[in-house]
């Protein structure tokens, strides 16, 4: 009987888990490439690592108290470790990174900029002895000739500083994308995204005093309600959704498909930044868009057909 009941949960959770992955890839599409022009908005009372790193505290807790009282197992010492490496990378670095990157580039640009990570996800995965295909390494190749195309923009060119940290951020979050699904696996489910995110929210504070950060606004004492909304979007929809579904993307999807976010968010990130921001986009960092994403898209296409051969 006991037999039975397992057996039927099991294809009861099964079944579950393809009418997730719809709502998780729009979540991911969609709110990500809204979150950057939110990230560029908070900046205006909060200072980036400051930003971050308050933002995944509350959403960490948050999300840490409804796990408790489900009563879900807490993380092992060795998980805790897991959350705290990945967290200082994918949000110590990553995040904090990019809110640095937003005070000197526009937020559409640091979206399509972004979008070479399936190509750093390839290319860790490289030195981790995973061999690309073909359509795979073609896909780096071109996407390289973007990112080349928009750093030699006016936009990028014109703020080295910016560049540095987009960089960097990249690099951090998919190391940390790669790590935490080959060598440094998280606590199942909702305990995971809430262990890296308390963990890599208190790296973020650490950072934010380390470097003195001052809030924009003074001494005035008052925040900048546009700002306040900014950093509460932030927390409910950047932090504890479309985190946590990309997270779920990463356990229960193609590496592919987890990455293929990078298609859409630097179209939406662009077009709000643009339309709300009055952010300005020229002719050849269009063009370098285009490039990038033709290289997600052969990364893309690349790993769907090694998957159909396994």
């Amino acid at each position: 009987m006991t037999s039975a009941l397992t057996t039927s949960s099991s294809a009861s959770n099964a079944n579950k888990v393809p009418s997730l992955l719809m709502p998780a890839l729009l979540a991911c599409y969609l709110v990500w490439g809204s979150t950057y022009l939110a990230i560029r908005l908070a900046l205006v009372s909060f200072p980036p690592f400051f930003q971050m790193g308050t933002r995944f505290l509350a959403a960490g807790v948050l999300l840490m108290v409804w796990v408790v009282f489900r009563k879900y197992p807490m993380p092992t010492l060795q998980q805790w470790w897991h959350a705290t490496v990945v967290g200082t990378l994918m949000l110590g670095g990553g995040m904090g990174l990019t809110a640095s990157a937003e005070q000197y580039i526009g937020s559409g640009l640091i979206a399509a900029f972004i979008a070479i990570v399936p190509m750093l996800v390839c290319a860790w995965g490289l030195l981790m002895g995973q061999r690309p295909s073909r359509l795979e390494l073609a896909g780096m190749l071109v996407g390289l000739a973007g990112v080349l195309m928009l750093v030699r923009g006016s936009s990028f060119s014109a703020a080295p500083v910016g560049l540095a940290c987009i960089a960097g951020a990249t690099l951090a979050w998919s190391l940390g994308s790669v790590l935490s699904t080959t060598r440094m696996s998280l606590a199942a489910g909702p305990v995971g995204f809430a262990s890296e995110m308390l963990c890599g929210g208190a790296v973020l504070m650490v950072i934010s005093l380390a470097l003195g950060e001052q809030f924009p606004s003074g001494n005035t004492g008052t925040v900048d309600p546009t700002a306040l909304l900014a950093w509460v979007y932030l927390v409910v929809f950047r932090s504890l959704i479309a985190f946590s579904a990309y997270l779920y993307l990463l356990a229960h999807a193609s590496p592919a498909m987890a990455t293929s976010y990078a298609f859409v968010n630097p179209l939406i990130a662009i077009f709000l930044g643009a339309f709300f921001a009055s952010e300005q986009v020229t002719g050849g960092e269009w063009a370098a868009c285009g490039v990038i994403l033709l290289g997600v898209f052969l990364i893309f296409r690349g790993k769907s057909a090694t998957s159909t051969r396994k």
